[in-house]
């Protein structure tokens, strides 16, 4: 069925809404946790069990990246099997209860309700790689390209949108952002219920179950292209998510910077991201791979300015990240949903926001042990490895076959 341009709107309206509110609502708790955690005054949340309150604050923090991490790798293949649009609206009115039972859970003081809250909503906000699914499989050439972009441009202001709602709301209560998160979601479901046509019933009758334990992301790890594309990917994720995680406190060492300052550097480098993704999408590249591998190169170039030049030169670096990152981002998703659609648009992007995910939990482990030592050997670990991705990119694209694949279009009909 052809889409009109206002339902083709619509489309990547609802796609770009998932995934702004999946990484708002992994946001939303930063400057929220921290006082509750720190309070003097002991209580059943910040003293659980009797463990230390810094302990209890650092699992309140990982468990939702571990449900996103999860929900990324389980969520995709499951819509390959249901259709986007029941898991879509399904997940995006979980989400929403979960982010209610986590504001009951704080006017309870019960952490144990708010771990398992955090986590359930964590999987649920796994979706963003439904969304990308959706839009890889109805849209294509330039407008694939830039619709990619754009919801790239969603993810990245998810996470300046967060910490703001947070700030802007938690003077009227602790658990108000929560509840204007729950309002956002049920939005968010209405628009894709009018936007996402309901797609053929698959023809396969094997149980969700049976999806999950067979047909998850890391499963294409047993295609060699597939394994390459992990790696290099990886790699590169792996550089990012070291500037990410680090670059705040590089600005705290070097410019003494305070949360406020913090807060405006990054609002500039969301601005400038969100900017330069649309733009990325305008023009479809001829050669994807070598030219993500160019702006791999300069997007490590700008960490590893970050970590060895000036202080003045690594404020702008910080900045000036935005525009290789945002183009990269709007390219390899794209090739990869033309090239290996046909194992499955939900499984293809949920392994790309796996492999997110896992560069995430890496980088954090690295970072816990180098900056004892100094902020900068991490940055220049994901200066290295982001180099040597764009390097591994390149070599890739000398050798891999240059035939076009068959997307297949109805990827809700799962392959035995």
């Amino acid at each position: 069925m052809e889409r009109t341009p206002l339902k083709t709107t619509l489309l990547i309206m609802a796609a770009c809404m998932v995934a702004l509110f999946s990484t708002v609502g992994a946001a939303l708790p930063y400057p929220i946790l921290p006082p509750l955690f720190a309070a003097e005054a002991n209580n059943n949340f910040n003293h659980y069990l009797g463990l230390p309150p810094k302990l209890l604050f650092s699992v309140a923090l990982a468990i939702n990246p571990l449900g996103l991490l999860i929900g990324s790798a389980l969520l995709g293949p499951l819509s390959d099997r249901y259709g986007r649009r029941p898991v879509l609206l399904g997940t995006a009115l979980a989400a929403a209860l979960g982010h209610a039972v986590t504001a009951a859970a704080l006017l309870m003081q019960s952490y144990p309700l708010f771990i398992v809250a955090r986590f359930v909503t964590g999987l649920m906000e796994g979706n963003g790689s439904v969304a990308r699914a959706m839009l890889a499989e109805q849209l294509e050439g330039s407008l694939r390209v830039r619709a990619m972009a754009w919801l790239n441009s969603a993810f990245y202001m998810g996470w300046l949108a967060g910490p703001l709602l947070a700030g802007l709301t938690l003077p009227f209560g602790v658990t108000v952002p929560f509840w204007v998160a729950v309002a956002a979601l049920l939005v968010t479901a209405s628009i894709a219920a009018i936007a996402i046509a309901p797609q053929a019933p698959s023809m396969c009758h094997t149980g969700w179950w049976q999806v999950v334990k067979h047909e998850n992301s890391l499963r294409l790890l047993s295609h060699a292209p597939l394994r390459t594309l992990f790696i290099v990917h990886l790699a590169y994720t792996c550089g990012i998510t070291a500037f990410y995680e680090f670059y705040p406190l590089w600005l705290v060492e070097t410019w003494k910077f305070d949360a406020a300052a913090i807060a405006w550097t990054t609002a500039a480098l969301c601005g400038a991201m969100t900017l330069a993704s649309t733009v990325a999408g305008r023009n479809e590249p001829k050669v994807p791979l070598l030219q993500a591998s160019r702006w791999a190169v300069l997007t490590a170039s700008c960490v590893a300015a970050v970590g060895l030049g000036s202080p003045q030169v690594g404020l702008v670096a910080i900045v000036a990240f935005a525009v290789p990152n945002a183009f990269y981002n709007a390219i390899m998703p794209a090739w990869c949903a033309e090239r290996f659609g046909h194992l499955g648009q939900g499984a293809v992007m949920g392994l790309l926001s796996t492999t997110f995910c896992i560069a995430n939990i890496l980088m954090a482990m690295a970072g816990a042990v180098l900056t004892l030592f100094d902020t900068r050997w991490v940055l220049l670990l994901g200066a290295v490895l982001g180099a040597w991705s764009a390097w591994r990119i390149a070599q890739w694209n000398k050798t891999i076959d240059k035939a076009p694949h068959t997307v297949t279009h109805n990827s809700a009909m799962v392959r035995p």
